[in-house]
């Protein structure tokens, strides 16, 4: 099991721990939160026909049981996007990690690759949201246009866009890693899943960017 450096934040009064595994962890609420997990991408591949190594999201699954472990979370949060698509064989993998922590509340902002039935989730007591406002924070799945967020209810955590900042060196090297974007009403969440691309997104003067390495998150703005 890898302990992870959490680099401490403190947003709006709320102690948050960015974690490298790319999840967050909200010391007031004992809440993990976490988005675009993309569980069942690979199995959705591989009945297309297409060669995707199958143990890809077993890792994630045992990544997300080791922050459990390590954080011992009342919460987790997904922020949309937790099964890529239509329902095949890795839902098995999901209904045994899901065994693991009964008592574990889960709470699922539907994204729109969440396309199940919700019965599916029902049954393993995952609860189904559009939006959940907890504390200052208003979590959804999809970034907020600039001009609604001064309407939101609360500031907005969100995913969707799978975040990565570009990063350049003395003899043009360039990387894209992925990030936690802080806006003034707005945070997007790099996604959890490993099967997934970064988008490099455009950062404002007030935003807060945190790159994701390896085993640490480092601020770069």
């Amino acid at each position: 099991m890898m302990i992870s450096v959490a680099t401490p934040f403190n947003l709006l009064n709320q102690d948050l721990l960015l974690l490298p595994q790319k999840a967050i962890y909200w010391q007031q609420q004992k809440a993990l939160i976490i988005t675009d997990v993309h569980f069942g991408k690979v199995g959705h591949f591989r009945k297309a026909g297409i060669a995707v190594p199958r143990d890809m999201e077993q890792s994630d699954l045992a990544t997300l049981s080791d922050l459990i472990h390590e954080y011992q979370p009342e919460k987790l949060l997904f922020l949309g996007d937790l099964f890529h698509s239509d329902m095949n064989n890795d839902w098995d993998w999901f209904i045994l990690w899901r065994s693991q922590f009964p008592k574990l509340q889960i709470i699922l902002i539907k994204g729109n690759h969440d396309i199940i039935a919700d019965s599916n989730y029902e049954r393993l007591n995952i609860q189904l949201r559009d939006e959940l406002l907890i504390g200052p924070f208003l979590m959804l799945h999809h970034p907020l246009p600039e001009e609604q967020l001064p309407d939101a209810t609360g500031y907005v955590f969100c995913g969707h866009i799978h975040p990565g900042v570009n990063l350049n060196g003395r003899a043009r090297q360039s990387i894209t890693l992925p990030c936690f974007a802080f806006g003034k009403r707005q945070a997007i969440l790099p996604s959890f899943g490993k099967f997934t691309g970064k988008v490099a997104i455009r950062s404002l003067q007030t935003d807060q960017i945190f790159a994701v390495l390896k085993d640490k998150v480092i601020a770069i703005a």
